[in-house]
Order: C-alpha cells, then sequence, then structure tokens
C-alpha cells in the first residue's frame, strides 16, 4: 500500500507542476511581468507543498492504524495504545456506547480477548484519507474458545465457532493521534457467527 500511495503522490504532483506550466505560459504574450509570473509560480508551489504534506501526514496517520491493528491490538501490546490513541481520546462502538480515555478503552478491547483470544485484524482492504479524517475497512477474526463473562458471576460456554467479520473505522486525527474513532461492524452477524443467535 505505501508504494502505491506514494506513487500517486509523485502523479499528483507531477500533475500539478504540469497545470502550473500551463497555467504560467498560457496568459503569457511574450512581453509579460516577471514580478506577475514569479508570483503565479509561488503560489502554484506554496498549493502543492500544501497539498504534498497533507498526503504524507494522511500516509503517516494510515501507516500508524496498520501498526494499531496489526500489532497493537493482534498482540495486546496495550502500553502502545497511545502512539494512535490520544489520551482522553472518545470511542464510539458499535453498540452504541461512547467511552473516554485511553484507559477505558483499552479495557473495552481487552474484553474481546477474554473468549477469543486468537482475536485478531491482519488486513486492510480499504484505506483512504483525506484531511485530518481516516477511514479503514478491516477483518476481525477469532474463535470462541473461551467461556464468556455476562456479568454476576455467569458465563457462557464457549462453542469454538470462529467469526470473521468486516469492519471498519473512521478516525479524526490531531497531531499525529486519534482524538475521536468510530467502529462499524455487525453484532448480529457476529452473534450469529459464534453460535450465540440464528
Amino acid at each position: 500500500m505505501k508504494k502505491t500511495s506514494l506513487n500517486s503522490i509523485g502523479a499528483i504532483a507531477i500533475l500539478l507542476f504540469v497545470v502550473m506550466i500551463a497555467t504560467l505560459t498560457s496568459g503569457s504574450n511574450g512581453s509579460g511581468d516577471a514580478a506577475a509570473q514569479q508570483a503565479k509560480i509561488e503560489s502554484l508551489q506554496a498549493k502543492l507543498k500544501r497539498f504534498t504534506d497533507e498526503r504524507a501526514t494522511i500516509e503517516k496517520n494510515l501507516e500508524t492504524f496498520d501498526e494499531l491493528d496489526f500489532d497493537v491490538y493482534t498482540n495486546q501490546k496495550w502500553h502502545r495504545l497511545q502512539e494512535s490513541h490520544a489520551k482522553d481520546i472518545s470511542v464510539y462502538w458499535p453498540d452504541g456506547h461512547l467511552t473516554k480515555g485511553n484507559d477505558v478503552h483499552i479495557e473495552d478491547l481487552k474484553k474481546m480477548f477474554v473468549f477469543a483470544p486468537d482475536t485478531r485484524i491482519k488486513v486492510h482492504p480499504i484505506r483512504i484519507g483525506s484531511g485530518k479524517y481516516t477511514a479503514v475497512t478491516g477483518v476481525l477474526e477469532g474463535t470462541f474458545t473461551q467461556p464468556m463473562p455476562i456479568g454476576n458471576g455467569e458465563f457462557i460456554q464457549p462453542t469454538g465457532k470462529a467469526f470473521k467479520l468486516p469492519m471498519c473505522t473512521f478516525g479524526i486525527w490531531e497531531n499525529g493521534v486519534m482524538v475521536r474513532e468510530h467502529l462499524f461492524w455487525d453484532n448480529q452477524t457476529f452473534m450469529k457467527q459464534i453460535g450465540l443467535a440464528n
């Protein structure tokens, strides 16, 4: 993905450069004002720099998110969650509940591994971004092999069934970390796959 993204940035930068040259030469009558031409060049160079800087930031955020899912989440390296999540992050979950802060978010994340210790995300088929926003799809996989706590000291016994769910995360980033995260997957499909719903 990284090579493709960087190639896209390069192609867009070249295209913008060609547009810049075409713009500068189209209005020239041979005796053009050098100062005006220089101002146009500097303006277009500034726009190109803003564009390439934004694309580089988006790519860095997407790489951080890949590392989050593929290593930090999958391998339960909770001490590293701060690399991708702001300390006071707001996380919106598929079931509608909202958590505030990394510590609470980590406790929620740990719950999945209690009954499905092999929970993992290994692919991000779609990774896009614009400005401070990223959207990433993934595949959440695991197997219901351990008792699932349901409160009051009660448990649902494992079914041994695997789950494989498409999911999506929308992130809002500031200073290299997410300040808001919106998680989406189909809980009904999840319950069916692990044998707890029809």
